[in-house]
Protein backbone atom coordinates (compact mmCIF):
# COMPACT_ATOMS: atom_id res chain seq x y z
CA UNK A 1 0.00 0.00 0.00
CA UNK A 2 1.24 3.50 -0.83
CA UNK A 3 0.11 7.06 -0.18
CA UNK A 4 0.87 9.55 -2.96
CA UNK A 5 1.05 13.11 -1.64
CA UNK A 6 1.10 16.20 -3.86
CA UNK A 7 2.45 19.27 -2.07
CA UNK A 8 0.94 22.65 -2.83
CA UNK A 9 -1.22 25.44 -1.50
CA UNK A 10 -5.05 25.41 -1.64
CA UNK A 11 -7.16 27.92 -3.57
CA UNK A 12 -7.29 29.26 -7.10
CA UNK A 13 -4.63 31.89 -6.34
CA UNK A 14 -1.98 29.15 -6.14
CA UNK A 15 -3.39 26.54 -8.50
CA UNK A 16 -1.05 27.05 -11.47
CA UNK A 17 2.07 28.19 -9.58
CA UNK A 18 5.47 26.53 -9.52
CA UNK A 19 5.05 25.67 -5.84
CA UNK A 20 1.99 23.56 -6.70
CA UNK A 21 3.77 21.29 -9.17
CA UNK A 22 3.61 18.37 -6.73
CA UNK A 23 -0.15 18.88 -6.41
CA UNK A 24 -0.46 18.99 -10.23
CA UNK A 25 1.54 15.77 -10.59
CA UNK A 26 -0.58 13.71 -8.20
CA UNK A 27 -3.84 15.08 -9.61
CA UNK A 28 -2.62 14.20 -13.12
CA UNK A 29 -1.77 10.64 -12.01
CA UNK A 30 -5.17 10.24 -10.33
CA UNK A 31 -6.89 11.28 -13.56
CA UNK A 32 -4.68 9.13 -15.82
CA UNK A 33 -5.32 5.99 -13.77
CA UNK A 34 -8.98 6.82 -13.14
CA UNK A 35 -8.50 6.73 -9.38
CA UNK A 36 -11.59 7.51 -7.38
CA UNK A 37 -12.04 10.72 -5.41
CA UNK A 38 -13.49 10.52 -1.91
CA UNK A 39 -13.74 14.30 -1.55
CA UNK A 40 -12.35 15.97 1.56
CA UNK A 41 -10.63 13.71 4.10
CA UNK A 42 -7.53 14.08 6.24
CA UNK A 43 -7.53 17.88 5.77
CA UNK A 44 -7.21 17.56 2.01
CA UNK A 45 -8.60 16.15 -1.22
CA UNK A 46 -8.35 12.37 -1.01
CA UNK A 47 -8.97 9.28 -3.10
CA UNK A 48 -7.61 5.90 -4.03
CA UNK A 49 -7.62 2.84 -6.22
CA UNK A 50 -5.25 0.31 -7.73
CA UNK A 51 -2.40 0.64 -10.21
CA UNK A 52 -0.56 -2.41 -11.54
CA UNK A 53 -2.08 -4.54 -8.78
CA UNK A 54 -0.88 -2.17 -6.05
CA UNK A 55 -3.38 -0.53 -3.69
CA UNK A 56 -2.77 3.18 -3.29
CA UNK A 57 -4.27 6.37 -1.96
CA UNK A 58 -3.68 9.94 -3.06
CA UNK A 59 -3.80 13.10 -0.97
CA UNK A 60 -3.60 16.81 -1.77
CA UNK A 61 -3.23 18.61 1.58
CA UNK A 62 -5.32 21.77 1.89
CA UNK A 63 -3.51 22.98 5.00
CA UNK A 64 -1.11 25.34 3.17
CA UNK A 65 2.40 24.21 2.42
CA UNK A 66 4.00 24.75 5.84
CA UNK A 67 1.40 22.51 7.54
CA UNK A 68 1.29 19.74 4.91
CA UNK A 69 2.60 17.19 7.39
CA UNK A 70 -0.56 17.42 9.48
CA UNK A 71 -2.68 16.04 6.62
CA UNK A 72 -0.06 13.43 5.71
CA UNK A 73 0.27 12.31 9.32
CA UNK A 74 -3.49 11.85 9.73
CA UNK A 75 -3.75 9.68 6.62
CA UNK A 76 -0.61 7.68 7.42
CA UNK A 77 -1.80 6.93 10.96
CA UNK A 78 -5.30 5.96 9.80
CA UNK A 79 -3.95 3.44 7.27
CA UNK A 80 -1.00 2.41 9.49
CA UNK A 81 1.50 3.29 6.77
CA UNK A 82 5.24 3.20 7.31
CA UNK A 83 7.14 6.38 6.33
CA UNK A 84 8.71 4.58 3.35
CA UNK A 85 5.19 3.86 2.04
CA UNK A 86 4.56 7.61 1.73
CA UNK A 87 5.54 9.10 -1.66
CA UNK A 88 5.76 12.90 -1.71
CA UNK A 89 5.76 14.81 -5.02
CA UNK A 90 7.14 18.34 -4.69
CA UNK A 91 8.64 21.25 -6.60
CA UNK A 92 12.42 21.64 -6.46
CA UNK A 93 14.39 24.77 -7.37
CA UNK A 94 17.67 22.84 -7.34
CA UNK A 95 16.64 20.96 -10.49
CA UNK A 96 16.27 22.48 -13.96
CA UNK A 97 12.73 22.91 -15.23
CA UNK A 98 11.22 19.58 -16.28
CA UNK A 99 13.86 17.36 -14.67
CA UNK A 100 12.92 14.69 -12.12
CA UNK A 101 14.91 12.98 -9.37
CA UNK A 102 13.73 10.37 -6.89
CA UNK A 103 15.15 9.35 -3.54
CA UNK A 104 14.35 8.10 -0.07
CA UNK A 105 15.29 10.38 2.81
CA UNK A 106 17.51 13.44 2.77
CA UNK A 107 17.21 17.04 3.88
CA UNK A 108 14.41 19.46 3.08
CA UNK A 109 16.54 22.11 1.27
CA UNK A 110 14.41 24.84 2.84
CA UNK A 111 11.16 23.42 1.45
CA UNK A 112 8.49 24.11 4.08
CA UNK A 113 6.23 21.30 2.92
CA UNK A 114 8.99 18.70 3.20
CA UNK A 115 10.02 20.10 6.57
CA UNK A 116 6.45 19.72 7.86
CA UNK A 117 6.09 16.14 6.57
CA UNK A 118 9.42 15.17 8.10
CA UNK A 119 8.48 16.70 11.47
CA UNK A 120 5.09 14.95 11.64
CA UNK A 121 6.33 11.55 10.42
CA UNK A 122 9.32 11.86 12.75
CA UNK A 123 11.78 10.79 10.06
CA UNK A 124 13.06 11.89 6.63
CA UNK A 125 12.75 8.29 5.36
CA UNK A 126 9.85 8.80 2.98
CA UNK A 127 10.04 8.71 -0.81
CA UNK A 128 10.53 12.07 -2.53
CA UNK A 129 9.75 12.69 -6.19
CA UNK A 130 11.60 15.95 -6.91
CA UNK A 131 10.11 17.93 -9.81
CA UNK A 132 12.37 20.63 -11.20
CA UNK A 133 11.10 24.20 -11.55
CA UNK A 134 14.51 25.85 -12.06
CA UNK A 135 16.02 28.84 -10.28
CA UNK A 136 14.78 32.43 -10.24
CA UNK A 137 16.63 35.13 -12.12
CA UNK A 138 19.44 36.84 -10.24
CA UNK A 139 18.06 39.19 -7.60
CA UNK A 140 14.55 37.73 -7.67
CA UNK A 141 13.05 36.60 -4.36
CA UNK A 142 12.79 32.76 -4.42
CA UNK A 143 9.46 32.88 -2.54
CA UNK A 144 7.99 35.20 -5.16
CA UNK A 145 9.39 32.97 -7.90
CA UNK A 146 7.73 29.76 -6.69
CA UNK A 147 4.42 31.52 -6.07
CA UNK A 148 4.22 32.74 -9.67
CA UNK A 149 2.59 30.84 -12.52
CA UNK A 150 4.65 29.10 -15.17
CA UNK A 151 5.13 31.02 -18.39
CA UNK A 152 3.50 29.64 -21.54
CA UNK A 153 6.80 28.11 -22.69
CA UNK A 154 7.53 26.68 -19.24
CA UNK A 155 4.05 25.15 -19.12
CA UNK A 156 4.83 23.14 -22.29
CA UNK A 157 7.87 21.63 -20.56
CA UNK A 158 5.85 20.93 -17.40
CA UNK A 159 3.05 19.29 -19.37
CA UNK A 160 5.62 16.99 -21.00
CA UNK A 161 6.92 16.06 -17.56
CA UNK A 162 3.43 15.33 -16.24
CA UNK A 163 2.63 13.19 -19.30
CA UNK A 164 5.75 11.08 -18.65
CA UNK A 165 4.98 10.33 -14.99
CA UNK A 166 2.23 7.68 -15.49
CA UNK A 167 4.72 5.39 -17.23
CA UNK A 168 6.99 5.52 -14.17
CA UNK A 169 4.29 5.09 -11.50
CA UNK A 170 4.15 1.26 -11.39
CA UNK A 171 7.91 1.14 -10.67
CA UNK A 172 7.55 3.84 -8.00
CA UNK A 173 4.83 1.80 -6.31
CA UNK A 174 7.11 -1.26 -6.31
CA UNK A 175 9.85 0.82 -4.68
CA UNK A 176 12.00 0.51 -7.80
CA UNK A 177 13.14 4.13 -8.10
CA UNK A 178 16.00 3.35 -10.55
CA UNK A 179 13.47 1.55 -12.77
CA UNK A 180 11.10 4.49 -12.54
CA UNK A 181 13.86 6.90 -13.53
CA UNK A 182 14.76 4.65 -16.44
CA UNK A 183 11.16 4.82 -17.69
CA UNK A 184 11.29 8.63 -17.57
CA UNK A 185 14.65 8.86 -19.34
CA UNK A 186 13.98 6.04 -21.83
CA UNK A 187 10.24 5.81 -22.42
CA UNK A 188 9.14 2.76 -24.43
CA UNK A 189 8.98 3.34 -28.16
CA UNK A 190 5.51 3.59 -29.65
CA UNK A 191 4.56 0.73 -31.93
CA UNK A 192 3.45 1.39 -35.48
CA UNK A 193 -0.08 0.45 -34.41
CA UNK A 194 -0.20 3.19 -31.76
CA UNK A 195 0.93 6.01 -34.05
Amino acid sequence: MRLLVGLGNPGERYRATRHNLGWDAVLHLARCFDLRSDGNRFRGLFGGGQVAGERLFWLLPETYMNLSGEAVGEAARFYKLLPEEVVVFHDDMDLPLGKVRMKVGGGNAGHNGLRSVQQILGTPSFVRIRLGVGRPAAGMDPVRFVLEAFTTEERKVVDGLLDALPGALPAILRGDLPGAMNRLVNPPAKSADSV
